[in-house]
């Protein structure tokens, strides 16, 4: 049996409650990749992007986290094995910024904009997922204010988002 190392990479995958079906299949496979590569899942906890990436995530034998808006941890989607529930209501998703070692945005509206604000606030590597609308397209390749030179990295398949993760953690795993 393969021994656990003492810290796991987290990525939080951010996006829609009511994402479309190909947006959740994409989070999906984002969640496999996550798992298979040793590393653990972040979210808020929710339906849509966020039940999507999980679910993958706890198929391939990941780790997945929901940090919840509200008191009731009932809120939180079957397939995270952790529920943090914070009564923080919007104010919860610094905590899903900051989680990740990196995030994957996937389309998203107000709450997934605030996130990824969040993200880029504390010097978060930010993939940001086109061909679904939202914010991640509508900030793909750009950034936010001038304080920092990187940008939102842009990224089309979830190829794309496991290489540039790979590339970002420095695993050849």
């Amino acid at each position: 049996m393969e021994a656990i190392p003492l810290r796991l990479r987290q990525v939080s995958v951010i996006g829609d409650s009511d994402a479309g079906p190909e947006a959740c299949l994409f989070a999906e496979e984002v969640g496999r990749i996550i798992a298979r590569r040793g590393w653990g899942l972040v979210s808020g906890g929710r339906d849509g992007v966020m039940e999507a990436a999980s679910r993958g995530c706890r198929e391939a034998g990941g780790m997945a986290i929901g940090i919840l808006p509200g008191l009731d941890d009932a809120d939180c989607n079957d397939y995270c094995q952790f529920q943090i529930p914070t009564n923080m209501g919007w104010t919860r998703n610094s905590l899903n910024a900051l989680a990740g070692d990196a995030v994957v945005a996937i389309g998203g509206k107000a709450g997934t904009l605030t996130e990824i604000a969040f993200a880029w606030s504390y010097d978060k590597f930010v993939l940001a997922v086109t061909g679904f609308g939202g914010w991640s397209e509508r900030l793909a390749g750009e950034a936010i204010d001038d304080r920092r030179e990187a940008v939102l990295v842009p990224v089309s398949s979830p190829g794309e988002v496991e290489a540039h993760l790979v590339d970002f953690f420095g695993e050849d795993r």
